[in-house]
């Protein structure tokens, strides 16, 4: 098996997988905000997210963050929610219309090329769970750069390290051993390619941010049980098809039987509730 990585091959798989899983990232929204909704929260505030700003969503898969930025910035202000799956940039849209939001635009784009953005129109961006898998992070957070004006703010939400991230560290490690995938190497994109200490910092300073600041905030995923965790991964993780696309049908099968029973550790009394550590990695642009 090669282990050549093609960046442009990586990113039509991604695309095409999150075509394939956006239905049901939409489907999981309310599961996902409860999931990640302090880290969000802590993002919007990091980033000086407030009434009349004007915010870039980077990789803003179904759009929950941009909604919760949009009542923020009200009326006055704008978010244009970017990512490089039209399919999920249609939810985020039919969301925000749903909601009377119309403060909020998309845009087909690849993180790594926002040259359709106008230069320094900005006041702070914005990128949930999205940094971690671009193949060029340092070309990304200097198109993400060249987006703000000068003391614009980024702030984005990247998992720490897989000891602290079981709910989705464990699957990721049955799938590696099932499929005969080596780790990634440093600096290949993954969930957990931005979360070992000084390395999400680097590259923001590295890109030209300065004032960067890293919060710690414990994003316990809880669900009613290990099988339920097992359907929102199998449905809507586009990374863990992607990684089991080089295997037979039995096989995958086998692989989620395994990941279920591994998940069974993290139920209780209080149903399931799975180790999840995020990040929220912010700089300024000077």
């Amino acid at each position: 098996m090669s282990t050549t990585f093609d960046a442009d091959t990586f990113k039509s798989t991604t695309r095409a997988q999150w075509e394939t899983a956006a239905e049901a990232w939409h489907r999981w929204g309310p599961a996902i905000e409860g999931w990640l909704g302090r880290a969000t929260e802590q993002m919007l505030d990091d980033a000086g997210v407030g009434p009349g700003s004007r915010v870039i969503d980077v990789a803003a898969g179904a759009g929950g963050q941009s909604l919760v930025a949009a009542r923020r910035v009200g009326p006055a202000g704008h978010v244009l929610a970017t990512d490089i799956s039209p399919a999920i940039l249609d939810f985020a849209a039919s969301e925000a219309a749903a909601a009377g939001l119309g403060q909020v635009t998309t845009l087909e784009a690849d993180g790594e090329d926002l040259s359709a953005v106008e230069a320094g129109t900005f006041d702070a961006a914005i990128s949930r769970v999205g940094l971690i898998y671009f193949p060029d992070r340092g070309r990304a957070l200097a198109e993400i750069l060249r987006t703000l004006r000068p003391g614009g703010r980024l702030s984005a939400v990247v998992y720490s390290t897989p000891d602290h991230n079981g709910f989705f560290s464990v699957p990721v490690g049955i799938i590696r051993r099932v499929a005969g995938l080596p780790a990634p190497g440093p600096g290949m994109p993954g969930p957990f390619s931005m979360g070992a200490p000084g390395v999400a910092e680097t590259a923001y300073r590295e890109a030209g941010f300065v004032d960067v600041t890293t919060r710690t905030i414990p994003s316990p995923v809880r669900m009613a049980s290990a099988a339920e965790c097992l359907r929102f991964e199998q449905e809507s993780f586009g990374a863990l098809h992607q990684m089991l696309s080089g295997v037979d049908e039995a096989e995958r099968a086998a692989a989620w039987r395994e990941i279920e029973e591994a998940l069974r550790q993290f139920e209780g009394p209080d149903g399931f509730v799975g180790p999840c550590e995020m990040l929220v990695v912010s700089g300024s642009r000077p």
